[in-house]
Formats: structure tokens, C-alpha cells, sequence
């Protein structure tokens, strides 16, 4: 489960953040307020590789843009630093990538559930990333084995859970075969 650390009458913002000692776990600031959540399981980290693999043929071995996994920094505002399981970022957005984080918006964001955090990325993470206008944020569940593929529209995520094919809505139109990940 994540935990929330308040800094006194101030926001973390990235300063603050880059300050924090490694410790293993995983740090991010949303609206000011610190998270940690403790390192994912080995199964979460596999899920996350085969579905960066298929990405990353796709999109990176191409030269259409970066498939990045974490742990990365994405500083979305002043006050939101974040660390998505997987991060997006086509050729036409390359322009955010900066030596020692992400600094905008990306292509599309990909978040992986754990039984500790699952309510952070359904939730906190979820209203994030749409008040910043991420154009498509998938949400996997390695348990139900299903991706909740959301697209950015009117101010709005909107869409629905796939459980066998996913292709990106925007270009690159990149896939991902869905039993080749469980």
C-alpha cells in the first residue's frame, strides 16, 4: 500500500524529490504530496518486459520514438513527478526527453497493478494523468489478465478493457499481442 509524506506548509516539487536517498522503493510527487510504494513483484516485472519487448520492436527498433521502462522520472508540472512502469514517446514528442528525466507530456503511459498499489494507479494516478491531457494511459491487470486501454478526448479518458489485442489509438498504432504477456 503507498504511504503519503507531507512536507510542512510546503509542496515537493522536483528539487525536493531528486534529494531523497535511495532506499529501493519507489518515490513519486502528485499535486505536492509524496508516495512511496515498495519495489514491484518479479511477476509484475515480467508482464512489464513482455509488453516492452513487443513495444519496443515496434516502436524504438523502428525509429519512431522510445519505449522507456523504470524506474524513469516523469515530471508532468512542478509538483508531479512520477515513475509509470512503461513510458512512451514518439519521435514528434523527443523534444521532452531530457538527460535525467521525461519533462511533459507523453504519448501514452502504462501502469501495471500490484496488490500494494492498484487503488494508486486506478485512482490518483488515473485523475493525473488526465488533468495533464496524456493522450492514452493503459492500465494492465496481470491478475485478470486484461489492459484498460483509456484515450484522452473532450477533457476525458474514455474506453474500455482489451484482452487479447491492444493498439495504440494514436501513431504509432504500435501492438501488443496480449497472450504473448501472461
Amino acid at each position: 500500500m503507498s504511504t503519503i509524506e507531507k512536507r510542512p506548509s510546503t509542496l515537493w516539487d522536483y528539487e525536493a524529490y531528486a534529494a531523497i536517498p535511495f532506499d529501493g522503493k519507489r518515490h513519486e510527487i502528485i499535486e505536492g504530496e509524496h508516495f512511496v510504494n515498495p519495489a514491484p513483484n518479479l511477476y509484475h516485472q515480467e508482464v512489464s518486459r513482455h509488453i516492452q519487448f513487443q513495444l519496443y520492436t515496434q516502436i524504438e527498433l523502428q525509429g519512431l520514438g522510445k519505449v522507456i521502462d523504470a524506474p524513469v522520472d516523469l515530471q508532468l508540472s512542478a509538483h508531479d513527478i512520477v515513475q509509470p512502469d512503461l513510458v512512451i514517446v514518439t519521435s514528434k514528442r523527443k523534444h521532452i526527453l531530457t538527460p535525467t528525466k521525461i519533462k511533459g507530456i507523453p504519448d501514452l503511459v502504462i501502469e501495471i497493478l500490484s496488490p500494494s498499489n492498484s487503488d494508486h494507479d486506478l485512482k490518483t494516478k488515473r485523475k493525473l494523468y488526465e488533468s495533464a491531457g496524456v493522450p492514452e494511459y493503459w492500465i494492465v491487470s496481470p491478475d485478470e489478465h486484461y489492459v484498460l486501454q483509456l484515450v484522452y478526448a473532450d477533457g476525458q479518458y474514455s474506453g474500455k478493457p482489451e484482452s487479447e489485442l491492444i493498439t495504440m489509438k494514436l501513431p504509432p498504432h504500435a501492438g501488443v499481442d496480449l497472450s504473448q504477456v501472461w
